[in-house]
Formats: structure tokens, sequence, C-alpha cells
């Protein structure tokens, strides 16, 4: 795996922070973020989306990040795009 960190959020302190790298390896972005509430898990679950079946599969999870991660996540998307993502 070749993880390139890209950014931390500068706001959460030592608590453990939403985090973005971009994985060339796998050609993916990754992200570290704070897990939801029941509520907005359950409504996640529930949000139907044409195509697919509706829920949450066990290999994939729901993360929130801030919106001031905003222009972290543009960066990262502009460093997969470099990377020919």
């Amino acid at each position: 795996m070749a993880l390139r960190f890209i950014a931390i959020d500068p706001d959460t302190g030592q608590q453990g922070s939403p985090t973005i790298w971009v994985d060339e390896s796998k050609r993916e972005l990754v992200f570290q973020g704070w897990k939801p509430d029941e509520a907005l898990e359950a409504e996640c679950r529930a949000f139907e989306v044409p195509g697919h079946a509706p829920g949450i599969p066990a290999h994939e999870a729901v993360i929130r990040i801030p919106f001031r991660m905003v222009p972290m996540v543009k960066e990262a998307c502009d460093a997969a795009e470099r990377a020919g993502v």
C-alpha cells in the first residue's frame, strides 16, 4: 500500500482527527472520520438509490468529516489526478 498523507483536520486537537490519504497503488481516496450517530446511520440505511439495494453493505461504512475539510478533499482529488487516477 502506498498511502500518501494529505491532511488532518486541524481543529480537532489530540482527540483523534478526520484524516485524508491518497492510496496511489489502489487508486483510492482514504478517509478517516467520525462515526455517525444512530439517527444518521438509520437515515443512510433507509436511503434508496435507483438500481441499488437499500442499506449499507457489511463491507462499507458511513463516515462524517466537517465542511472545513472541503479544501483538503479537493487537495486529495488533485493529488489523485496527478497520480493518474
